[in-house]
């Protein structure tokens, strides 16, 4: 989403308030005016940024700045200009999600089926990892030597009696995990690449993948060392996916029957 500062966010409202008494006014320029009730609110939500304003007389410092360059702007048709004018149209968008599915978004409820359902399929899994490492401008034949090195060391770990910790000392190229006999600790779906994640699940707890998993960082010799149970699972790896997922088919859903309003042309051949 498209972001404003927090001060300007304060300062967007309409300063009309024509039937204010004058000990009411806090500021006026021009025939633009502010009541100690609305200075007061927004003062309020100032002091809960993360970068309050000192004081009332430093705010209203930055009030009449704000005020005065509105004005300016318009005075100079800035709304005119192509990129502030995309900006305004970034605005309305934003500003469309928010009245019509910003509500939606926050009353989502996930049940507990729900939950468990999720990490059926996902759980969090433990594992410990012999990685040979790929560096990011190596050559094509560089590549070929690191997994020549990565399938004999499978091998040896498939017949080795010595412990699958004892092999990651000896051969691992990850510096992090080597002192601890490769252990990763416990991922999800959210927190590890897909490809090792995915050859994870294929495992029982104690088994060694059959086959080398590949990612940008080299070549993965896999064990998975543990599986959590739903009940002592991390529950926000759980809920954050499923409640993104929600709001994703909520977004998809809104613009999908707003779409049956247009009428929308495609020349995909343009695209080439």
């Amino acid at each position: 989403m498209f972001k404003i500062t927090a001060l300007l966010f304060l300062f967007v409202y309409s300063l009309s308030a024509n039937s204010a008494t004058e000990k009411q006014v806090v500021l006026k320029i021009n025939n633009r005016i502010v009541t100690n009730e609305e200075f007061n609110k927004r003062f309020d939500d100032a002091r809960k940024l993360v970068n309050p304003p000192s004081s009332k007389a430093a705010f209203l410092e930055d009030l009449i700045n704000y005020e005065i360059g509105v004005q300016e702007a318009e005075k100079r048709n800035v709304a005119k200009d192509p990129i502030v004018a995309e900006r305004i149209r970034q605005q309305l968008y934003v500003g469309l999600l928010e009245m019509e599915l910003g509500k939606k978004a926050n009353n989502i409820s996930i049940s507990e089926e729900e939950k468990m359902a999720f990490y059926k399929t996902t759980p969090q899994l433990r594992s410990s990892h012999i990685l040979i490492e790929i560096k990011p401008n190596a050559t094509a034949s560089e590549k070929a030597q690191a997994k020549k090195r990565a399938l004999d060391i499978l091998n040896e770990v498939r017949s080795s009696k010595k412990s699958f910790e004892d092999l990651v000392k000896l051969y691992t190229d990850d510096l992090v995990t080597k002192a601890r006999g490769g252990d990763v600790g416990y991922q999800s779906s959210l927190t590890i690449n897909p490809d090792y994640y995915g050859a994870l699940l294929k495992l029982r707890v104690g088994e060694v993948a059959p086959s080398l998993i590949e990612t940008k960082y080299g070549f993965h010799i896999a064990k998975l060392t543990g599986k959590l149970s739903y009940e002592d699972a991390d529950k926000n790896l759980i809920v954050n996916p499923i409640l993104e997922k929600k709001k994703i088919d909520l977004f998809k859903s809104y613009f999908n029957s707003l779409r049956k309003k247009y009428k929308i042309t495609t020349n995909t051949n343009a695209l080439k």
